[in-house]
């Protein structure tokens, strides 16, 4: 790719989705745009680019963005926060009906490995919600269906057996822990009407790949959507400004909550 060419989809990443792509580095453009390429049927990255940029066919320039956000994940990623998370929907739902989502959710791995936790546990009455920005993901974690190496990331023997099935070479998750997933494409970087209101948002190691001003906007599209009393829960080394109006949750790296009788502004 050409210096114009990395900037052109810079540019893009960053107005649609507040993605903070790095131009120098012309081999993670490479790497994440050539599978798309050849999908695409283009001979070579540059190419598509010249075609993302000539054509503004939107079904293409989304999928350009979509393969340069962030797509890492795991099942039950950072063990105790998830111990902690069972305990807290554990006691929210003794209460009455809680809402989960699992922002950014990629292929799945987190809102199931809560799914999995519920099960374990006995829980009933929480609501389980999912989005990302990349349909392709979400076509995947619908399936429920993933590769040894994917499996293995965070789940214990004990775990792949209750859970998944064998599928060929790969692992399926049980149907039962799938249907409890609405899943939904969304960005964001805009407001989600419709969603409603949430006891818990994940939003982890997402925030680390946008822009300064995305970041706050992201913030404040998820604040909006909390319930008062409610948690957002980021990486463990993550942390906020105060002007986010969420305030940190002692003993809980990470996680921040709604003021009990405040609603964190957009």
């Amino acid at each position: 790719m050409t210096p114009r060419e990395r900037d052109y989809v810079a540019g893009l990443c960053a107005t649609l989705a507040g993605l903070n792509v790095e131009t120098e580095r012309g081999y993670l453009l490479e790497t994440r745009l050539g599978a798309l390429a050849r999908r695409e049927g283009y001979g070579s990255v540059s190419e598509l680019a010249r075609a993302v940029r000539d054509r503004g066919e939107e079904r293409l320039i989304w999928a350009v963005v979509e393969a340069m956000a962030p797509a890492q994940t795991a099942f039950f990623r950072d063990p105790e926060v998830f111990a902690r998370i069972g305990d807290e929907l554990e006691a929210l739902a003794a209460r009455g009906t809680v809402r989960v989502w699992s922002a950014a959710c990629g292929s799945g791995q987190e809102i199931y490995s809560i799914a999995m936790l519920l099960e374990e546990r006995g829980v009933d009455g929480v609501e389980l919600f999912a989005s990302d920005i990349a349909e392709r993901l979400l076509e995947k974690a619908r399936t429920g269906l993933y590769n040894p190496f994917e499996a293995q990331q965070g789940l214990s023997a004990r775990r792949l057996v209750r859970h998944f099935a064998n599928s060929d070479d790969s692992f399926i998750l049980d149907p039962e822990i799938r249907r409890q997933v609405k899943w939904r494409r969304l960005n964001l970087m805009d407001a989600a009407p419709g969603v409603g209101s949430f006891d818990l948002i994940l939003c982890r190691h997402v925030l680390g790949s946008l822009l300064p001003q995305a970041r706050d906007r992201v913030i404040a599209n998820l604040s909006v959507a909390l319930r008062p009393g409610g948690r957002l829960v980021l990486g463990v080394k993550e942390t906020l400004s105060g002007a986010s109006g969420l305030v940190p949750v002692p003993g809980a790296p990470g996680v921040f909550e709604v003021p009990v009788g405040v609603r964190a502004a957009a």
